[in-house]
């Protein structure tokens, strides 16, 4: 079996993040324009690369007319498809956080949990969504009499006139809180995936450049929120400064020529360096450089 890998990355939302993510992981994807479905990877584990809408890419990698695509958990659970998942990638549109697909309400609505969606008798509750099938699974497990339609977008905008809730998907909440609505339940937690095709990844060739993908992807997200730091400090205030440093393990720590002190080397939280090197340089440390990383492989 050929070792090398189709591959299908999402188109709109989570474009862009991923183009990038894959850049930083020096797997660039290179097209003839932005609007170009077909692109290449210049990597020897990689035939081909697609741009296709998330909501199909579970689909095309569980029948096998992909190996390996990038997609979130909602339209994994939505589309019902089969495919092997390789792991969590932390990121999305905005944050490195999860989206969630939440169930929502007007704000003058009476429903506050999807209990009393159940209680509410009379017509079927009207719902407006693009996860029918997902929300459809949701509202029957709980009881709730319900009538679903499909949603072909700005689905805040129906509740109350059309729909008297929405099964939508927020990252912040700030669009549906703008909308009016008001979130009652979060039906899912959805994180973007690496997802196989299970006969590509029961190949060991094939099994193996997935994993070293997924390898180079991870190490360029915990980049992300590290920084190399690396300072010079006298031999009497060593342990004052090591007492403020923190790092991933012990940090590296060299003698300097003439045994006048020592040069250290540690990689911490990117979002701590700002109190950080002013600590450092209170405890005596000198020539403090802050360097960006580009992947972290453990």
């Amino acid at each position: 079996m050929d070792a090398t890998l189709r591959i299908v990355l999402p188109k709109g939302s989570l474009e862009r993040a991923t183009l990038e993510l894959f850049a930083a992981a020096d797997l660039s994807v290179a097209r003839s324009s932005d609007v170009d479905y077909r692109a290449s990877i210049a990597d020897p584990r990689v035939a081909e690369v697609r741009i296709l809408r998330p909501q199909e890419i579970p689909v095309y990698v569980g029948e096998g007319l992909f190996d390996l695509g990038i997609t979130g958990r909602d339209w994994i659970e939505e589309r019902g498809a089969e495919v092997v998942s390789l792991g969590e990638l932390a990121y999305s549109k905005a944050t490195a956080g999860a989206v969630r697909v939440v169930l929502a309400v007007a704000d003058s609505s009476p429903f506050h949990s999807i209990a009393d969606l159940a209680r509410a008798g009379g017509r079927p509750v009207r719902v407006s969504t693009e996860y029918p099938e997902l929300t459809r699974r949701a509202l029957a497990a709980q009881g709730v009499d319900a009538e679903i339609s499909l949603s072909y977008g700005a689905t805040e905008a129906k509740v109350p006139d059309i729909a008297d809730c929405v099964v939508e998907i927020t990252e912040t909440g700030r669009a549906l809180r703008a909308a009016g609505l008001r979130v009652i339940e979060t039906l899912l937690v959805s994180r973007t995936e690496l997802v196989a095709n299970p006969v590509a990844a029961a190949d060991p060739a094939k099994r193996h450049a997935m994993n070293q993908l997924h390898t180079l992807l991870l190490g360029a997200l915990e980049a992300r929120e590290k920084v190399l730091v690396k300072l010079n400090v006298p031999s009497e205030r060593l342990d004052a400064v090591l007492s403020v440093l923190p790092s991933m393990r012990s940090p590296t720590v060299s003698e300097l020529s003439g045994r006048s002190g020592y040069a250290l080397e540690a990689v911490v939280d990117k979002g701590d360096i700002n109190v950080l090197i002013p600590a450092l340089k209170d405890e005596g440390a000198t020539d403090i450089l802050e360097l960006p990383l580009s992947k972290i492989v453990h």
